[in-house]
């Protein structure tokens, strides 16, 4: 088992009547990249300064590598953080950039220069000593953000965004590089972002922050194929939902009544450790599935009984994504690779799946469908 090198107890942040951070807890193992996850105002951010030294928790205790850091400055904690914007010295050469903190910590010039060299090399910048960061592009001002950060050695590497203010190519570069750098080094680096392409691609875990809470942490496989909650189903990538209520279980498969008709799926499906995930007939739930999950028949098939008509497609290269509109309304996304049959503008079908191709969650409205229906109008 991996060592735990960053350990969360029960941490609050609190500024006046906001609650950003609530009760979290979150151990991070020696050598993982994991990724803070969630839209602005989660609390993620926080999170990171709270570990890096610029904020400190309301409640609760941060360790890093067994050692509670609340009251050691920024600098005495051994973990660097990178930032967006870059933060570089415009004045300084991109070595003296680099080599900025052992100078700080009277490194002997010697030594300093062995090491600058490195890791410029490691960061694919070597020729670049001399020249300053009005002469870089954006993607290399990064490199050399991040160099002057792992060239201290620190035990972890807290990145903020860091690739938000490239374009859409070089940030698809720089994903792999930084994974590339992680693997390497086998420095722990967590990492704040709000795009989950971005989390997917390069997490060994990912942990999903909402309104201060973290909804779910797992591997991208996890939290893609199994979300915990319907915020989880809907932010990370594409899903059709389906709200309803169990009518029945029977052998593992639960028949739920949503507003258009019945559907299928299995209910042990989202089973954690963390969770008793025990699901009950006449309990409001949320049905999620993937468009490449979904399916269209002409006729309706056992356990599915929803009519959807065929509105529209979109061609997105090698995929192309087909659209249709429930009697209530809603409108369903189905997912295949270009070149596949599919029903053609104004059919009419029904939609299924594979049961087991399904997520059954637990609704937080439940509690509220109990209690109207619990109540006897006068």
């Amino acid at each position: 088992m991996a060592n735990v090198i960053v350990d969360i107890k029960d941490v609050n942040k609190i500024y006046g009547t906001n609650h950003v951070v609530k009760d979290l807890n979150l151990q991070v193992e020696e050598g993982e990249f994991l990724t803070l996850l969630g839209s602005s105002g989660c609390g993620k951010t926080t999170t990171l300064r709270m570990i890096a030294g610029f904020e400190e928790p309301t409640t609760g205790s941060i360790q890093v590598e067994g050692e509670p850091i609340e009251d050691k400055e920024p600098f005495e904690r051994n973990v660097n953080t990178v930032f967006q914007s870059y933060a570089l010295f415009p004045h300084k050469t991109i070595y003296d950039n680099v080599a900025y903190g052992l100078k700080m910590k009277k490194v002997p010039k010697k030594e300093i220069k062995e090491r600058v060299t490195e890791m410029l090399e490691m960061v694919q910048l070597s020729g670049f000593e001399k020249r300053y960061p009005s002469q870089l592009s954006g993607g290399q001002k990064q490199r050399v953000a991040i160099a002057r950060a792992l060239i201290n050695r620190p035990k972890v590497l807290l990145l903020d965004e860091p690739l938000g203010a490239l374009d859409l190519k070089l940030r698809k570069q720089m994903q792999l590089e930084l994974k590339r750098l992680q693997k390497k080094l086998h420095i722990t680096f967590i990492y704040v972002t709000h795009d989950q392409e971005e989390a997917l691609t390069m997490s060994d875990r990912i942990a999903i922050m909402h309104d201060g809470v973290m909804d779910q942490i797992g591997s991208p496989t996890d939290i893609y194929e199994r979300p915990a909650t319907k915020f989880v189903a809907t932010f990370i990538g594409e899903t059709n939902v389906f709200d309803g209520t169990i009518k029945s279980i029977v052998n593992g498969k639960a028949v739920i009544g949503i507003e258009n008709g019945d559907v299928t799926t299995s209910g042990s499906v989202t089973e954690t450790e963390e969770k008793n995930t025990g699901f009950s007939v006449g309990e409001f739930v949320t049905v999620s599935v993937r468009p490449e999950k979904l399916h269209f028949s002409a006729e309706p098939v056992e356990g599915f009984s929803v009519p959807a008509l065929v509105k529209d497609y979109i061609y997105v290269g090698s995929v192309v994504k087909c659209l249709a509109v429930l009697p209530n309304g809603n409108e369903v996304k189905m997912e295949r690779l270009a070149g596949e049959e599919l029903p053609k503008s104004g059919d009419k079908v029904f939609i299924c799946w594979n049961p087991e191709d399904a997520v059954l969650i637990h609704s937080l409205d439940n509690s509220f469908y109990q209690s109207m229906e619990n109540i006897t109008l006068a």
